[in-house]
């Protein structure tokens, strides 16, 4: 819960004695608390009174009465400056939306400041190695406030694999990637570093338990129970018209409608739980913020971080290259005549018409590169601790908030259904002075972004060209990056092929997959490939630290399993019928959800498995 809000003084000589309550609440009074009566009057003075025009006399309903009011209570205490801001916030905003106002009025655009990396170059490496020094000083937040229902899948998206082979989960790819750096990070650190790297996962009312129930059955899969905090995001009233007058739940008359606030919330929820301060005194530096389905973050994060670092960025925003006009936010630099300047995520359809606006009649177009100069944003933010600790001080935790009403017809005085305020993680740069030094590091999007968020249907839907952002292809750019990168560190990857599942063409790569403790930077993988060959149809799935690739032919499935003492060199032929993708029907509904919405499952035809579960260096020579 955010850092508690008070009522507004309302004692005053009108509204003393009760005149100041609607009929019906007033025969209610004797029946409340001096808290209740308080609250109350916050409301009534806010033009509320229709909340209590249903209340029957003392004696009926009552509990529900208290109820409304122990909801009334969540809703203060949980939104920073209390219930009353968050009523004046939505009428201020609700008028700027009904005269058509624009967020940004005023703004220049122009390309701001920021690094473009080429993986696997030496600067690459070396932000690498700086990144994973820094990783002992960091913490990670993870945003996982919503359930996977948009992917048609009915569980929380953290319990989904990040891929098949090795049936890797998110939330438990995610860890295990963290522990990694935490390992990597204490052997490059003088003094032999052995901090734990926190993680926060802010939840709802949806994850919450399911969250820490997968947590709990997985024995944090790996991690110290005590690195795991939860922080459970609560949701904001509703609202009915343009007056900001409080909604009522359709289904419980003494119940506010509520809905979920975004992602932004996570600031002000790590402002009042005091773990901003606990880490300063840790001293940490660096706050790492990622969202629940992107199975390649981790791959871009150590020279992120490392840009982070040599750059003295107090904001890092990761970024990918955009097509002009694609359907993904631009980072831009928002320059204003009072001298304000902030560098922030511009939504796509508001990029080219404030583009055009402002002196460039063609909008938001591709230059030499064949990319948009304003650089897609992924929603995955580097903060510096201490500057972000001085501005949340200023603001309790508050992030500029939208309001996106759907209004009935063009006079906008009324809503088709209630509407709320909004709120975005990375709107945070917003309120920030014109001194933060605020940049961007611009990866590969095949290194660093292949989010998991449409469902089949819509996925194949999407004009050819664009991304589907499906299970589907967020599973087959692991295996792609993968194969990627070990082409880079001299491995010869056979190409891939094409093929359709849930109506979207994917490019087929061999299912090479491994752990981070295997890998955790590109520096890794050079030292541990010297030479392999690996057919299109083949499957390579590597679990262990020390398995090292001398001299390898493979044309099938390869799962090596080893222990943290063990030390394995792999050589020769591996030859067998392997790991078919065969496809599925998304109407099938007697697979499992997971499998329906990829679109394919992995039947086992053949395999070798190689198990070294003992202390001690091994060679195999297939």
């Amino acid at each position: 819960m955010m850092a508690g809000s008070t009522v507004e003084n309302l004692s005053n000589p009108e509204m003393s004695d009760g005149d100041w309550a609607p009929t019906n609440l007033r025969k209610n009074l004797c029946i409340l608390s001096r808290n209740e009566i308080d609250l109350a009057k916050m409301l009534i003075k806010e033009k509320q009174g229709h909340l209590f025009e249903h209340w029957p006399e003392p004696g009926i309903d009552d509990a529900a009465k208290h109820g409304f009011f122990n909801q009334v209570t969540l809703l203060n205490n949980s939104y920073p400056g209390g219930l009353l801001s968050y009523i004046r916030n939505a009428r201020s905003l609700l008028a700027d939306s009904k005269a058509g106002k624009n967020p940004y009025d005023g703004f220049i655009p122009s390309v701001p400041s920021g690094e473009v990396l080429s993986f696997g170059d030496e600067n690459f490496m070396m932000l690498e190695e700086v990144g994973v020094k820094e990783a002992c000083r960091a913490a990670f937040v993870l945003v996982a406030g919503g359930l996977g229902e948009r992917l048609g899948y009915n569980g929380i998206k953290l319990a989904l694999p990040s891929e098949s082979t090795s049936g890797t989960l998110f939330l438990q790819h995610y860890i295990e990637s963290i522990l990694a750096l935490q390992d990597a990070s204490c052997k490059l650190v003088e003094g032999s570093c052995q901090r734990q790297i926190p993680l926060v996962i802010m939840t709802s009312d949806d994850t919450h338990s399911r969250t820490l129930k997968l947590l709990e059955s997985n024995a944090y899969f790996g991690m110290s129970s005590s690195q795991v905090i939860l922080l459970k995001q609560e949701k904001v009233a509703c609202l009915a018209d343009n007056d900001a007058s409080l909604a009522l739940d359709p289904n419980d008359k003494y119940k506010i409608q509520t809905k979920p606030h975004g992602h932004g919330d996570v600031h002000a929820l790590l402002y009042s739980s005091g773990l901003l301060n606990e880490w300063c005194k840790l001293g940490l530096k660096w706050v790492l913020f990622f969202q629940d389905t992107n199975g390649l973050l981790f791959k871009a994060i150590p020279a992120s971080l490392g840009v982070s670092a040599t750059k003295s960025y107090h904001v890092n925003s990761l970024a990918v290259p955009r097509k002009a006009k694609e359907a993904i936010g631009g980072i831009t630099r928002l320059s204003h005549a009072d001298g304000r300047t902030m560098v922030i995520n511009v939504e796509y359809n508001q990029l080219d018409p404030l583009l055009r606006a402002t002196g460039h009649p063609d909008g938001d177009v591709n230059d030499e590169t064949g990319y948009s100069p304003f650089p897609g944003n992924i929603n995955q933010l580097i903060l510096e601790l201490s500057p972000y600790m001085d501005e949340l001080q200023k603001t309790n935790g508050a992030i500029a908030e939208f309001v996106n009403p759907k209004y009935k017809d063009s006079t906008k005085t009324s809503f088709k259904s209630s509407t709320r305020l909004e709120c975005m993680m990375q709107d945070y740069p917003k309120t920030l002075p014109p001194t933060a030094s605020v940049g961007f590091t611009v990866m590969d999007t095949w290194l660093a972004y292949a989010p998991v968020k449409n469902n089949p249907k819509d996925a194949a839907k999407v004009p050819k060209g664009n991304p589907h952002h499906s299970a589907t292809t967020g599973e087959m750019a692991i295996y792609r990056a993968n194969s990627l990168i070990l082409r880079k560190a001299g491995g010869h990857i056979e190409d891939p092929k094409l093929e359709v599942y849930n109506g979207q063409e994917v490019e087929v790569w061999p299912r090479v997959a491994w752990k981070p403790k295997w890998a955790i930077t590109f520096a890794d993988v050079k030292r541990k490939v010297r030479s392999c060959r690996i057919s299109q149809r083949s499957t390579f799935v590597l679990k262990g630290p020390n398995i090292f690739i001398e001299d390898l032919f493979l044309d099938g499935a390869l799962i090596v399993n080893s222990v943290e003492d063990a030390e394995v060199k792999l050589n020769g032929h591996v030859k067998n019928e392997g790991w078919e993708i065969r496809a599925v029907d998304y109407k099938d509904c007697s697979l499992a959800e997971e499998v329906r919405i990829r679109g394919f499952q992995i039947e086992k035809k053949g395999q070798l498995e190689l198990n070294y579960n003992e202390p001690g260096n091994f060679s195999f020579n297939g």
